[in-house]
C-alpha cells in the first residue's frame, strides 16, 4: 500500500475517485482533484489560506436560502456561470442568445395575462415591453410563457427587502400569434449583494460590483431549447463592466421615453412612461 506524500497524493486521490460507478462522475471528480491540486501547488497555498477558504465556503452556504443563492453569485462573479452558459447554449446566429440565470430567480411566479401590470402599485416609471415569441424558423410560438423577473426602481429584489410574496415577477402568456405585452416599472442597475462572503471578496478588489439595468426572461417551451436571457437598456451604466459578465450586444434594447399618451396595453397614461420592443427567437430542439 502506498502512503501519501507530496509527490504522489494527486495520483492516489485520482485513483480513488476514478472508482465512481457513474463514468461521468468519475470524469468530473478526477478532473476536479487534478486541477485543485495543481492550483494549490501553483500558488503555494498556505494552511492559513486554506483555513480562510474553508471558512469562506462555510459562510457562503450559511447565508444562502431559498431566495438567496450565494454560491450562484460566487459562480457569476468568477465568470464560471457565463462560461457554462456559453458552452451549453451554442444556438444558431438568429436565435436569442442566453445569459446567466442569476441568484434571484424563484419558482412559482404568478400567471399573468397579456398586458397585466406586475408592478402592482410599486413606485416607478411605468414600463411596457411588447413583441413576439417566435421560432428561429420565423413561426410564432403560440401561448408561449415568459417567466419574467426584475429589480425595482431602487435596484432591489424582494429577497433583499425581506419580502415573502412575489414582487416584480410574473409568468406572462403570449397570445396565439406569439405576441406578448408586459407592464412593469423601469428597472434600475444595481449592486450585487455586498453584505455576504462574495461582497466581502469583491470589496478587496477594484472590480465594479454593479449590473446594468435589465429585466430577466426564462422560456421552457416544449420542442425548444430552454432559454435564460435578459434585456438591457441601451446606454445604461455598467454595460461594459457587468460584474457577472452577462451583457451581450444582441440583448441591448432601446428604452423609448414618452411624456404621456396611449400605452401599448391600450390605457391612457397622463405622465411619463417607457416602452421597449423585442422579438424573442427560440432555438428548436435537436
Amino acid at each position: 500500500m502506498a502512503y501519501a506524500t507530496e509527490d504522489n497524493i494527486t495520483d492516489l486521490a485520482v485513483e480513488r475517485w476514478a472508482t465512481a460507478e457513474d463514468p461521468r462522475l468519475a470524469e468530473l471528480m478526477t478532473g476536479l482533484v487534478t486541477h485543485l491540486h495543481d492550483f494549490a501547488r501553483e500558488v503555494r497555498l498556505t494552511e492559513q489560506e486554506w483555513i480562510t477558504a474553508m471558512g469562506w465556503l462555510a459562510a457562503t452556504g450559511q447565508i444562502s436560502d431559498e431566495k438567496r443563492e450565494e454560491f450562484i453569485l460566487a459562480s457569476d462573479v468568477l465568470g464560471l456561470s457565463m462560461l457554462v452558459v456559453q458552452m451549453n447554449n451554442r444556438f444558431a446566429a438568429d436565435a436569442t442568445p442566453a445569459t446567466v440565470l442569476g441568484p434571484f430567480h424563484i419558482d412559482g411566479s404568478p400567471a399573468a395575462p397579456y398586458g397585466w401590470d406586475m408592478s402592482d402599485g410599486i413606485d416607478g416609471i411605468p414600463f411596457f415591453i411588447t413583441g413576439a415569441v417566435r421560432s428561429t424558423t420565423g413561426a410564432p410560438v403560440p401561448n408561449a410563457v415568459l417567466d419574467v423577473w426584475q429589480a425595482d426602481a431602487d435596484g432591489n429584489y424582494e429577497s433583499q427587502l425581506g419580502i415573502e410574496e412575489a414582487r416584480l415577477r410574473a409568468k406572462y402568456q403570449a397570445r396565439e400569434d406569439g405576441t406578448y405585452c408586459l407592464r412593469s416599472i423601469v428597472p434600475r442597475g444595481y449592486a450585487i449583494p455586498m453584505d455576504g462572503p462574495v461582497g466581502d471578496l469583491i470589496s478587496r478588489t477594484e472590480i465594479s460590483y454593479f449590473r446594468p439595468a435589465h429585466i430577466h426572461f426564462l422560456f421552457e417551451e416544449p420542442g425548444f431549447e430552454r432559454l435564460v436571457t435578459h434585456l438591457f437598456a441601451e446606454g445604461t451604466e455598467y454595460l461594459d463592466d457587468d460584474v457577472v459578465f452577462g451583457t451581450k450586444a444582441e440583448l441591448i434594447t432601446r428604452f423609448v421615453q414618452h411624456d404621456g399618451g396611449v400605452a401599448p396595453d391600450g390605457t391612457t397614461i397622463d405622465g411619463p412612461f417607457v416602452t421597449a420592443e423585442y422579438d424573442f427567437a427560440l432555438q428548436p430542439e435537436g
